[in-house]
């Protein structure tokens, strides 16, 4: 262990550890501006706003010598003995003086700019800049350039930090993004033919410290301090990206990543970030429906529950499909609901989705061809049940030979799935329950027709491919006339009150080896942790 000090702190680093300046201070509080420097890119210092004054501590007489001069601290290495000074006058001084460099000649468009109320100029400014301003008030312009489908320019905007270009060069690894021009006339460019057209593009906007990128999708739709901002897990695919989603009165807005070292560190891709809109479709189910002869009729949410108990207790064999869209805790009480009235129960693991092969960035960052969140922890609980896994081509061939009455089908799928030919062969039950968000050949067969819930509207865990479990909380209410699938198994196990995801999770913990570190001393929302580390787990 060495000592770094900041400003009078003292602060451990590992004997192994690589930090900067920037890094240390934060881990002694202390906050360094900065521009350019993120720490999943290369550092180019070029801003100059986290300079610093750094010198150094004799390990034996305790004297600090001082380098003369200011040194940025995104590329100092906080090394055994390195000494930081963040509040000098000179460094306020040489901060003031940056911030005003910037300004001279940013356009003031605050009140039309999407960066507004989280841009890091407006930040600086107020914490930094000079208090009046001393260059002559001018005409500014605003002009626009379209970088590619997803992603525009505000050219007046930039500060050329070069963490756009960057990113394309070490992240994506498509290198669209370039430097045009010199001096005072760099601007941010695609080159020739090639626009901004890769599935991570839509970071660039993320790590704009500025209003300089704009996201064609959010761009004048809300204001950020109007929107409520929730950790989050996307469901696009396997790999579970940690992200944030922003919502107004129940509606989203945008999606962002949440920084997780662990997953997708700082990034996700366009096919995530884009993938929400489906949760306000106008095709979306919100009504639960029972079928009465020919035609449907619409019911009440308060007699499902009992209806439904009194169809599975009369109805013999059970078979259950568990969608890869629910959560853990989902199936773990459909899985526990349907073996309280048939206690030999089929479990089958609903269809996955699976578009294409993977896709790797230069960085690392993969996009899976598996378009579902939780497949392996849907499997670990069907394996605590049912001893194996079964499939839902496998379960379709067992439901005619082992005289199978009632099955219930719990979706969640983002758009209509099952053939006609495997809707008829469901139809032949005489029980056919189906929770699902839109219209499909299955749904049309269904004996009850129960709206469920989307990714942004359900709380619990989800499993990645690398059996990494993340816990969250639910983002917006669900529509009117819609129940999220676990409060209604809730509901029929005879539990009381709003289900409550942590405490079934407990409850998995405590009966499911594969979950075993998610014990009651781990916080549920935001939890991420790697299970699977006992024996018999899914591989």
């Amino acid at each position: 262990m060495g000592i770094v000090i900041v400003d009078g702190r003292e602060v451990e680093i590992g004997d192994n550890e690589r930090l900067n300046g920037i890094q240390a201070a934060r881990r002694a509080g202390i906050e360094i501006p900065y521009y350019c420097w993120h720490p999943g890119l290369t550092v180019v210092a070029s801003c100059r706003m986290c300079l610093v004054e750094t010198g150094s501590k004799h390990p034996e007489t305790g004297a600090i010598t001082m380098i003369p001069k200011l040194v940025p601290a995104c590329q100092t290495p906080a090394k055994p003995g390195t000494v930081f000074v963040t509040n000098s006058e000179a460094v306020k001084q040489s901060r003031a003086r940056v911030e005003e460099n910037l300004l001279i000649d940013h356009p003031i468009d605050c009140p039309i700019c999407d960066k507004a109320g989280e841009c890091l100029l407006q930040d600086y400014h107020f914490k930094h800049g000079q208090s009046q301003r001393r260059a002559d008030i001018r005409p500014f312009t605003s002009r626009r350039r379209e970088m590619g489908e997803t992603v525009t320019l505000f050219v007046d905007r930039c500060v050329m930090c070069s963490r756009c270009v960057r990113f394309t060069r070490e992240i994506s690894g498509t290198k669209e993004l370039m430097v045009i021009n010199r001096g005072s006339h760099e601007e941010i460019d695609v080159f020739p033919g090639h626009p901004l057209a890769n599935k991570l593009s839509g970071n660039v906007v993320d790590i704009c410290p500025v209003g300089a990128l704009g996201d064609k999708n959010f761009l004048y739709k809300q204001r950020v301090w109007f929107m409520q901002n929730h950790a989050n897990v996307c469901a696009g695919c396997s790999t579970g990206c940690s992200i944030v989603v922003d919502e107004n009165q129940d509606t989203v807005y945008r999606l962002r990543p949440r920084e997780n070292p662990f997953i997708n560190k700082w990034w996700m891709c366009d096919e995530g970030r884009y993938g929400y809109h489906h949760v306000h479709k106008p095709e979306r189910m919100v009504v639960p429906r029972r079928r009465e002869g020919a035609k449907y009729v619409n019911i009440d949410w308060a007699v499902v529950p009992d209806e439904l108990k009194q169809r599975l207790q009369t109805a013999g064999r059970i078979a259950a499909v568990i969608s890869p869209h629910q959560t853990v805790e989902e199936a773990y009480l459909l899985a526990k609901l349907v073996r309280e009235f048939d206690a030999d129960a089929l479990l089958a693991l609903g269809p996955v989705p699976v578009v294409g092969e993977d896709e790797r960035f230069a960085s690392g960052f993969t996009i899976r061809a598996e378009k579902c969140p939780n497949r392996r922890g849907v499997e670990a609980v069907l394996r605590h049940f049912a001893g194996s896994m079964t499939t839902f081509d496998e379960l379709l061939d067992r439901i005619d030979a082992e005289h199978v009455k009632a099955v219930w089908i719990a979706g969640g799928y983002r758009e209509p799935w099952g053939s006609d030919e495997i809707a008829q062969r469901l139809a032949n039950r005489e029980t056919l329950i189906v929770q699902d968000m839109f219209d499909s050949p299955i749904w049309q067969r269904a004996t009850y027709q129960l709206p469920g819930a989307s990714f942004a509207e359900r709380a619990g865990s989800y499993v990645n491919f690398a059996d990494r479990l993340q816990s969250f909380d639910w983002a917006i209410r669900p529509p009117a006339g819609v129940w999220v699938e676990g409060h209604l198994f809730w509901r029929m196990l005879g539990m009381h009150g709003l289900c409550k995801p942590r405490k079934v999770l407990s409850e998995v913990a405590a009966n499911i080896g594969y979950f075993a570190a998610a014990g009651d001393e781990v916080p549920a929302t935001g939890m991420d942790l790697k299970v699977n580390q006992l024996a018999g787990a899914t591989q």
